[in-house]
């Protein structure tokens, strides 16, 4: 809607998921509820919604470590948007509904949309959604304690309250892995964890050191690792402890970050802290890697999500703006740079639908594990990556106004980083890759023969594949791991374009992406590609 004085009004209450010109026939095809997302869409694409996340953002949590008393407390004072929002996450089931249905139902898929959605108006409760979702495939390692946890973790209630656990109707968990010495170097860690008694899995430790990101510290229990006598394992830290007293966590300070503002993350210290040990002891890493894969997914998800309402903020935008004796949309240079834009949303759309339904379905289904195996760091490598110069480029269409804080913009801008960053940062990712090559081959084979299916579609994409099955032929060279994963994430994003994108993006796709018809910044596709009909695509009805 064009003002009188050529200023476009924000965009208003709009279907998030309707108005997705991909998501829902690829959500269709991998088995997820339509009329659940339908309807989620609407919900949280209103303006009470949107309001939620600008205040959580612009309100950010507070730490109190003493009450007026001067005992410790170690608690955070968040807006109530907070936890409008994550009242909202967890009644639609964002953190439990994986576990609600039998693999393979489609209810990961629902659940990985849902996600989607609502992270597009605010990504920071994200976070403790994604990680109690998360974690109870780690808990499940070890059945005594998933019997009292995992009934209040699937559980639709969502309970602020700091009290012992059984006393709650729901509960929330979060993650603690890092420390000062050795980030993602997790190896390096020195916090140590002694036996209260015989020791063993389940058993009571205590624990020594510190923390040094804490994501969600709000939460009711984390998941940690620790130096146990026999090697690192992974522990279960509750805030609150059986008898109704605080645990010995010291929260010293929030980090004071550059986006992701609505959610606390902390450093903490552990003095004499009680924790119980999880799964085998010494095998720390493997068992809380269950719910870093879980969350690998959410980020890359979360990825998308920026990228999708950076471009549709962009094309409300420009068709409602009018300049030069047009409307923007309608001048050749901008449908350039929208249609650009749009491209890359459309792939990663597909990217990341595809990835939730191999997770969907690795439980039942062999191939599905192997095929996720490598695809899911690839996806997390890339889409978090791109989804930084998509979100910069949308402001800019906006221009002046998208670079004011009355926009949702700079929101974004500084929200798309991050996801870069959260469970293991590019390089971290790309020798990933190099892992799963080494030690699952059948990934990287099944991996290959799922893009194979699109041979003979694209000459491109022809020798995309054959080169990949070149540098996998050989020993892979870990400075150029970075490469690889591009050449990966490229060739994979083409074959679901020739399949399942719609003809002019498909088309766009191959010329720029795999053709090598594109400059080095967005809006240098060739004019041969249809600008208009794919420009138009980026605007929300």
């Amino acid at each position: 809607m064009l003002a009188s004085d050529n200023q476009p009004e924000p965009l208003s209450s709009y279907n998030l998921f309707t108005a997705d010109p991909v998501l829902p026939e690829a959500v269709r095809r991998e088995g997820g509820d339509l009329d659940v997302l339908e309807s989620f869409g609407a919900r949280v694409g209103n303006e009470e919604t949107r309001e939620w996340g600008r205040l959580a953002n612009k309100n950010v949590p507070i730490l109190h470590t003493h009450d007026a008393s001067g005992n410790r407390i170690d608690e955070i004072e968040y807006h109530p948007a907070y936890h409008s929002l994550l009242n909202l996450a967890v009644e639609s089931g964002i953190h439990c509904m994986r576990y609600e249905k039998p693999p393979g139902d489609g209810a990961y898929v629902t659940r990985n949309a849902l996600m989607g959605l609502i992270t597009q108006i605010e990504m920071g409760h994200g976070c403790p959604t994604s990680m109690t979702s998360g974690a109870l495939m780690a808990l499940r390692h070890q059945p005594e304690l998933a019997e009292i946890w995992e009934p209040l973790t699937i559980s639709r209630n969502y309970d602020q309250q700091l009290k012992a656990p059984t006393t709650k109707s729901g509960v929330l968990l979060g993650m603690g892995m890092t420390e000062r010495q050795g980030g993602s170097d997790v190896r390096a860690n020195t916090s140590t964890a002694t036996p209260s008694a015989e020791g063993g899995p389940g058993s009571e430790y205590r624990l020594e050191g510190h923390k040094w990101f804490t994501s969600a510290p709000m939460c009711d229990a984390f998941l940690v690792l620790a130096y146990a006598p026999k090697g690192m394992s992974c522990f279960l830290v509750p805030r609150v402890l059986p008898d109704g007293t605080r645990n010995s966590l010291r929260f010293m300070r929030l980090k004071d970050k550059l986006g992701n503002r609505s959610n606390a993350s902390a450093e903490l210290e552990f003095d004499s802290t009680a924790a119980w040990m999880v799964g085998e002891e010494g095998r720390g890493i493997p068992t809380i890697i269950e719910m870093v894969h879980a969350t690998r997914l959410d980020v890359a998800n979360w990825g998308v999500s920026l990228m999708r309402q950076a471009v549709s903020q962009a094309g409300w935008h420009v068709a409602n703006r009018e300049a030069f004796g047009a409307t923007l949309i309608d001048k050749p240079l901008m449908q350039n740079v929208l249609a650009d834009l749009e491209i890359e949303v459309e792939a990663a759309t597909l990217m990341i639908t595809r990835l939730s339904g191999a997770h969907e379905r690795m439980e039942v289904d062999e191939r599905e594990q192997a095929f996720a195996r490598l695809a899911t760091p690839v996806a997390k490598y890339w889409l978090t990556k791109q989804s930084n110069p998509v979100v910069r480029e949308a402001l800019e269409c906006v221009g002046g106004n998208g670079y004011v804080e009355d926009s949702m913009m700079p929101r974004l801008y500084r929200e798309a980083p991050l996801n870069a960053i959260w469970e293991g940062a590019g390089n971290v990712i790309a020798l990933d890759i190099g892992r799963a090559a080494s030690r699952n081959p059948e990934s990287v084979e099944i991996f290959l023969e799922e893009l194979e299916q699109s041979r003979g579609r694209d000459a491109g994409i022809d020798e995309h594949l054959d080169a990949l099955r070149a540098e996998f032929a050989n020993p892979l060279s870990e400075a150029e791991a970075r490469r690889l994963v591009e050449k990966l994430a490229i060739t994979w994003a083409a074959t679901l374009m020739v399949e399942y994108g719609h003809p002019s993006v498909s088309e766009a796709y191959l010329m720029s992406r795999v053709g090598g018809d594109h400059g080095s910044l967005f809006g240098t596709l060739p004019t041969s590609c249809d600008l208009d009909e794919i420009s138009r695509r980026a605007v929300p009805a």
